[in-house]
């Protein structure tokens, strides 16, 4: 090494190690930089478009809370609906209407295997924003649809066969229980394979909840950085886990507590919007009513008003999805960062990917 002009010997250019010298992180260590990438997302710089586009695809991915914060925000609403009426009224003018039934199930159907579909497209759009830092919806569904589509095919492939076992164990141990009550056991039998029951579909139901939590924070990850069909993906991560189960147990732990700390601060953000949105839904129904009533009309239930309550109730909802998206939009791209680092650190491609948009931005 030569020496300087004041005859010392120059100092070596020192570069921070890699992670994969140092170590995968932990799911603590995972935090700090998934929150720093958030924040350079969101504000550094600020792009209108940016936050318009991610709370789009953040619609189709529950908002940005859990399913419950959903629930609890549209229970906290100051409105009785008297949802058990509303059900047996629909009931009544369906059970009349033959052709009411097929078209209800048949766009229901399409309706939810549709959101599904896009749901399962716009988590790989998440992906890809968390990582490059830009979102373009049109361009990004275009490239990434292969990829969505076998989510999707593997998502319904799952869940659906997990539903028919499920309604087939169900329907097996009712006719068993039946036969248990009219052959004169014991009651007591029959109550511990009642709570048997509910014990395990609770257990299938969080297993699934589980599943689906790690193949969009993990597993998507991976397919997306080494452009790998989703069984191998989940092999991959499978295979990683096993090597050491404790710290991806803690990962599932802290991940659902950071989700469920993000469902309460959406809720506290959105329950003065809630309020609002609530009473100009009252004030709208009421309009409605008084101007029907001024021209000497009633309102009563049948199929147009019953179409017409819908159209109502889906904008309501929409809209209420809608401010769960924008409101709820930092928090599900934090909840994917987070994913990504911890994996990232665990699977070289993807590392590699996440180093060279850094490298690429430090440079625009």
């Amino acid at each position: 090494m030569r020496p300087d002009i004041a005859g010392r010997l120059a100092e070596p250019l020192h570069f921070p190690p890699s992670r994969r010298e140092t170590g995968p992180l932990s799911p603590v260590e995972a935090l700090p930089p998934a929150w720093n990438e958030t924040v350079r997302l969101l504000f550094r710089p600020f792009v209108g478009r940016r936050w318009i586009s991610l709370s789009l695809v953040c619609l189709f991915l529950g908002g940005g809370a859990s399913t419950a914060a959903f629930q609890w925000s549209f229970s906290a609403l100051p409105v009785d609906l008297h949802p058990t009426d509303l059900l047996l009224r629909f009931r009544g003018v369906f059970a009349q209407h033959l052709i009411l039934i097929v078209l209800a199930v048949a766009v229901s159907l399409a309706l939810v295997l549709g959101v599904i579909y896009a749901r399962c497209v716009m988590r790989f759009v998440l992906v890809e924003a968390v990582i490059q830092h830009d979102v373009a919806i049109r361009a990004e569904w275009k490239s990434l649809r292969s990829a969505g589509r076998l989510y999707f095919l593997w998502l319904v492939g799952v869940v659906g066969s997990i539903l028919v076992l499920v309604s087939a164990v169900m329907v097996v141990s009712i006719r068993y229980l039946n036969f248990l009550h009219s052959s004169g056991h014991p009651s007591w039998i029959a109550s511990m394979l009642l709570v048997s029951e509910l014990t395990a579909v609770v257990l299938v139901g969080l297993g699934v909840a589980i599943g689906i939590t790690l193949t969009d924070d993990l597993v998507a990850p991976v397919m997306y950085a080494r452009h790998v069909s989703l069984p191998a993906a989940w092999g991959e991560v499978w295979g990683i886990s096993r090597r050491d189960p404790g710290m991806f147990l803690f990962y599932v732990v802290l991940r659902f507590a950071a989700s469920m700390g993000i469902s309460i601060i959406v809720l506290f953000v959105l329950f003065p919007v809630l309020m609002g949105l609530s009473s100009g839904a009252l004030v709208t129904a009421a309009l409605v009513i008084f101007t029907l009533r001024a021209f000497g009309l009633a309102w009563v239930w049948n199929p147009l008003t019953v179409f017409l309550g819908i159209v109502a109730l889906s904008v309501f909802t929409g809209l209420l999805f809608i401010l769960l998206s924008v409101v709820g939009m930092p928090g599900q791209a934090f909840l994917q960062n987070y994913g990504v680092h911890f994996i990232a650190s665990r699977v070289p491609a993807l590392e590699d990917l996440c180093r060279a948009a850094s490298h690429r931005r430090l440079r625009g």
